[in-house]
Parts: C-alpha cells; structure tokens; sequence
C-alpha cells in the first residue's frame, strides 16, 4: 500500500513561512520546493520506487505544505529510504538551496 512520511517545511534550525501571514502561499510553495532540491541532492538515489514530493494539507488558517517521501509499505528498500531520510534530514540549508531562496 502506497504511504508518505512527512519530512518537513524546511531544515528544522531554519525560519520558515508560517501559516496565516502575509504571502504565505508564495513562500511556502518556495521554501518546500527547495528543500525537496536539497534532499534530492543528500538523498540522490531513490530505491524501490520511493520519491519526494510536496504535499498540502488543510489547516483551519489555509492550506501548508510539506516535503513527504511516498513508499510502497511493502517494499522494504523503499521504505528504508524513506527513513533514512526522515532520520538524517538537514538542519540547515544549503548553499544551492540559499541561493534558490535568494538568501544570502
């Protein structure tokens, strides 16, 4: 059966967009999107079918989103994957990510 484990928004120790305020959407679609590139290039070698992806999920303030990896529950490789890297997620981000950011 097809599952996900949620990653994240963005690197814990990092400011991320919050829910409610002004632009929100916006950034959030942005800073998931590069932390999906970040963990695409510290996890670069998918297995047994499992993949990174944003996700919404409804809030009572609006809709947030956040990087899961979806597996198969019945492939062992891809659920491994999934958490390897749940376990071993960034804290920070990285240099390619800052710059998709536009910080310095």
């Amino acid at each position: 059966m097809r599952d996900y484990i949620s990653i994240g928004s963005s690197p814990s120790e990092e400011p991320c967009a919050q829910v409610g305020t002004d632009n929100f959407a916006e950034q959030s679609k942005k800073e998931c999107l590069a932390f999906k590139h970040q963990l695409e290039r510290v996890f670069p070698n998918a297995r047994g079918g499992a993949y990174l992806a944003v996700k919404s999920f409804p809030h009572d303030f609006g809709t947030y989103r956040e990087v899961v990896c979806w597996y198969d529950d019945e492939n062992e490789t891809g659920k491994e994957y999934a958490y390897d890297i749940e376990a071993n997620t960034p804290v920070n981000w990285d240099d390619k990510a800052k710059k998709e950011l536009g910080i310095n």
